[in-house]
């Protein structure tokens, strides 16, 4: 495992930036939004407290794996547009074979259509094949958001995994696992924990 990832790396268009206490606000921003979460409305954050609760669990991935979800800025303007990347994830922080990188990606509904997921998608499955290629990467996501599931076929993950989305208001909806290779049972059970 390899600790050592910058902090801070670029894409053709954007800036991945490990995020600090700084970006709550932005952060924020973007996630409260109505229309980033058509999909899952009652998911959508109200307060900045359920935002810094989010980062925190970013900042222990980066602490423990030196790799987690960034802050999506723009190169050219440095707008920050999102947050995003693979945090590490593990039902047994014990057990090495529990673990997984949940690929996310968030972004302003005014970037969205314009490529910025896929090129964050990518960036992020390259970084976690670097810092611990051992484990897989996941994205999990309700059914009805095609543009999503778009996005994790982009960065080159397979459907392993449909079921009816537990704990849904709605019981009708379904949860897709994609993947970049097979889940062993307890790899599976970590990502829809």
């Amino acid at each position: 495992m390899s600790t050592d990832f910058p902090l801070e790396i670029t894409t053709d268009r954007l800036l991945l930036r490990r995020p600090v206490p700084d970006d709550l606000a932005d952060v924020f921003a973007v996630n409260a939004d109505p229309r980033v979460w058509t999909h899952f409305p009652s998911l959508r954050p109200t307060a900045p407290e359920q935002i810094e609760t989010m980062m925190e669990r970013w900042w222990r991935s980066w602490e423990r794996a030196g790799l987690g979800s960034w802050t999506v800025r723009l190169r050219e303007t440095g707008q920050t547009i999102g947050n995003g990347g693979c945090t590490l994830l593990a039902s047994d922080p014990d057990d090495p074979m529990a673990r997984v990188w949940n690929l996310g990606y968030r972004l302003s509904a005014d970037h969205h259509g314009h490529g910025y997921a896929t090129e964050l998608a990518r960036a992020a499955r390259t970084a976690a094949a670097e810092v611990m290629p051992e484990v897989p990467v996941i994205a999990f996501l309700v059914e009805h958001n095609r543009p999503s599931a778009a996005v994790a076929e982009k960065a080159g993950l397979s459907l392993v995994h449909r079921a009816p989305d537990a704990g849904n208001p709605d019981p009708a909806v379904m949860r897709l696992v994609y993947a970049d290779r097979p889940l062993s049972a307890v790899q599976l059970a970590t990502a829809l924990r």
